[in-house]
């Protein structure tokens, strides 16, 4: 898409994985784009990269250039002090990939801070952001940036003192001053400060809107989610809020209203984005490779190992010269598998998995597979799987089809205890580098969005539940088919205003996640 001289990209968005704080859906984000010819849009969730891959095929679908990024939390001292006054109040800062450079050091940043400087919340320390400076752009992010935090404190050396530091760090033209106007207070009195320190470090300017929802009227949607997060009520006087409703997508004409002073800093927006070129490659897998012994070809490994096994199990002697029907059958069968399994590249996937699985037999590791992979008797012969697919009848096509290639997946169970145990031997044996852990994420679904607004407005929870109850207990089941196949919801919707309310409320953030998962 054409970068038009005045246009505004938004650089500063919080989507759902900002968990019960931002409410936009990539999908909304990327027709409001459209519908206001902006050109890019950049994704900056709190603290993580949960969203950026939805984020960016959403972008891609809807001809958007996607912008990735994260809001950081930066310790002000170093990744191993553990700041108790603070208790996670820690300064942020926006991170934005240029490439695919800046793409991976993104990554490197996000889990340092998960991993190793997790302290309330994933924290980054200067030290180590500038170690993994290449390809990021900062930008000295809301309220909570420690530049601004500065100047309300009506500290103009120490601004200009951290300015220069973030300067050092990411090296001249990759650093800028952010500046927000959502007519808060606070905002209005740092905009003239904001100019004197650009003015005094030569840093520019750049304008954002700190986005958490799509449309003004979601505001209100907004408190509902940071009470949903802090376990409060909205009667707390004392509950997390943000004292402004413009915290929304806004347009070009809008931005130059906030920011009319600033024509500079909005446009400046347009030059980030074009400044910005990053490519995800989809649909390559990514394994550790499996290292034979002396370095035998992989295929021939396996199909040695997988000889032997046919030659135990089924208790066939010669299996270069089966002799009976049944013989020939298992060894077309295997011949067949092993000719698939070349062909699409997963010879090494089948090592890999099993080592993992010959690794915990080895040490009485109780073991399991799940699924379609029982069907394949390459796995049955090396011992991944203890289902024999000849006796059961099982097609190898459900679990790797030639005709229509997708990556088959050996889903194994491990003994919960002894997890542990398999995870350092993997890292051991494949470097740490190369082994990650998945993440779930628990979604705010139809019944639980009834009850959970219901607490928050202090509805009565005899009332929620009786509501609540009303939602057909379906698996997909949401709020608009709820209307459509429960009259008695319908009723209630229709009748009731604490419920017209509620579900109202709901459609905004059904779906959205709602916690990690355990």
């Amino acid at each position: 898409m054409v970068m038009k001289s005045k246009s505004f990209v938004h650089l500063h968005l919080h989507t759902g994985y900002s968990l019960l704080d931002g409410l936009c859906r990539p999908e909304e984000v990327m027709q409001f784009c459209v519908r206001n010819h902006m050109p890019a849009v950049a994704i900056t969730d709190h603290g993580g990269l949960y969203g950026v891959i939805e984020f960016y095929k959403e972008a891609e679908k809807e001809g958007i250039k996607p912008i990735l990024g994260c809001e950081v939390y930066i310790t002000p001292g170093k990744l191993s002090d553990c700041h108790d006054k603070l208790r996670g109040s820690y300064p942020h800062l926006v991170l934005l990939a240029t490439d695919n450079k800046g793409y991976q050091n993104l990554i490197e940043l996000v889990t340092t801070a998960h991993v190793e400087g997790f302290y309330y919340k994933p924290r980054i320390d200067k030290e180590v952001l500038a170690r993994h400076k290449e390809g990021l752009i900062g930008l000295s992010a809301c309220l909570k940036g420690e530049i601004a935090q500065a100047l309300l404190e009506d500290n103009m050396t120490q601004a200009v003192n951290l300015a220069g530091t973030y300067l050092d760090i990411f090296g001249k033209d990759n650093f800028f001053i952010e500046i927000q106007n959502h007519g808060l207070k606070e905002q209005k009195l740092l905009l003239p400060r904001f100019k004197e320190l650009s003015n005094r470090t030569g840093i520019p300017l750049v304008a954002t809107n700190d986005v958490h929802y799509v449309r003004e009227s979601d505001a209100k949607v907004q408190e509902i989610a940071l009470c949903l997060q802090t376990q409060t009520v909205m009667s707390d006087p004392n509950r997390m809020r943000y004292e402004t409703s413009e915290m929304y997508l806004k347009t070009f004409e809008e931005m130059e209203v906030a920011l009319k002073e600033f024509p500079d800093a909005i446009s400046r927006t347009v030059e980030i984005a074009e400044r910005c070129h990053l490519e995800l490659e989809f649909g390559r897998p990514h394994f550790p490779v499996y290292r034979t012994p002396g370095n035998i070809p992989q295929v021939e490994y396996l199909r040695q190992l997988g000889l032997d096994g046919l030659q135990k199990k089924y208790n066939i002697q010669d299996v270069k010269n089966p002799r009976t029907v049944r013989e020939k059958e298992i060894i077309s069968r295997f011949e067949y598998e092993m000719e698939v399994i070349e062909k699409t590249g997963y010879v090494n996937y089948y090592l890999v998995v099993w080592d993992f699985v010959q690794h915990a037999r080895s040490q009485n590791i109780p073991v399991w597979l799940r699924g379609s992979g029982g069907a394949s008797i390459v796995a049955y012969a090396i011992g991944i799987t203890e289902i024999d697919p000849i006796k059961y009848d099982l097609v190898f096509e459900r679990f790797l089809n030639p005709e229509r290639v997708s990556p088959p997946d050996f889903d194994l169970d491990f003994c919960q205890v002894r997890r542990e145990e398999m995870i350092s031997y993997v890292k051991q044996k494949y470097g740490e580098s190369h082994v990650a852990q998945i993440i779930t994420f628990n979604t705010l679904r139809a019944r639980q969005i009834v009850r959970d607004i219901g607490r928050v407005l202090e509805v009565p929870l005899r009332e929620c539940d009786r509501l609540a109850k009303l939602i057909p207990e379906e698996p997909k089941m949401t709020l608009k088919l709820a209307l459509e196949r429960s009259p008695e919801f319908k009723v209630a919707y229709e009748n009731n205003p604490v419920c017209k309310k509620i579900v109202d409320y709901g459609f905004v953030i059904e779906g959205l996640p709602r916690n990690v998962g355990t």
